[in-house]
């Protein structure tokens, strides 16, 4: 892998689900993802090399960008397509760029997972603050998840939802670390942590933690 450049996020994302394509659409800087569509979010350090990862992507597929976000320490960069052919080719576009592969990304590492049964009012009222997604109604069930690198909140909040019926109320693919924020039934919620573990555990990588 290049010295310079740390990959830390590298993922696919083959369809994305509704209401994840629609809370990306509340937060993106950029032009806004639908259903269905295939979703390709790459993040590195040091950021500033996110720049030119957007050039050469853009240039050279047929894709739409969503979000790019530079930060003192990490870049991100989210496009999307109804074509994953063109995903796969944004995909290898990045790779080629830094000369490097997609084993050379950290491994997702899943730093804390917490289920909350039984949300009292007043909590709920809390979470539904700050949420630009669903709301979550007293009694239901909140699962946090707290993911390293950032980036695989997306994946992680995209295969919940493909796999039980939740509420996305929030989740953050920049920064140290990845956050998602779930509601729903204690029996859904337990099935779409099982997914999310089984999604990040299947991506190789670097270790991590």
């Amino acid at each position: 892998m290049a010295d310079s450049i740390e990959l830390r996020t590298y993922t696919v994302i083959d369809s994305l689900q509704p209401q994840t394509a629609s809370f990306v659409a509340t937060v993106a800087g950029g032009y806004l993802p639908l259903q269905n569509q295939a979703a390709l979010l790459v993040e590195v350090a040091p950021g500033m090399s996110i720049n030119r990862v957007t050039d050469t992507v853009l240039k050279n597929t047929d894709v739409t960008p969503g979000m790019q976000i530079v930060e003192r320490a990490f870049g991100m960069l989210e496009v999307h397509s109804t074509d994953k052919g063109q995903i796969e080719a944004a995909g290898e576009a990045v790779l080629k760029f830094y000369g490097i592969h997609t084993s050379d990304r950290l491994k997702p590492h899943i730093r804390n997972a917490q289920m909350i049964t039984g949300v009292a009012g007043h909590h709920a009222m809390i979470v539904n603050r700050m949420r630009h997604g669903d709301m979550l109604a007293e009694g239901e069930t909140l699962y946090l998840l707290e993911v390293h690198p950032a980036g695989y909140a997306l994946l992680a909040a995209n295969e919940a939802e493909k796999n039980a019926t939740i509420k996305v109320l929030e989740f953050r693919t920049f920064g140290a670390y990845g956050r998602v924020w779930l509601g729903g039934d204690e029996e859904n919620v337990a099935q779409a942590d099982k997914a999310i573990r089984a999604a990040l555990g299947a991506l190789d990588g670097r270790a991590n933690g």
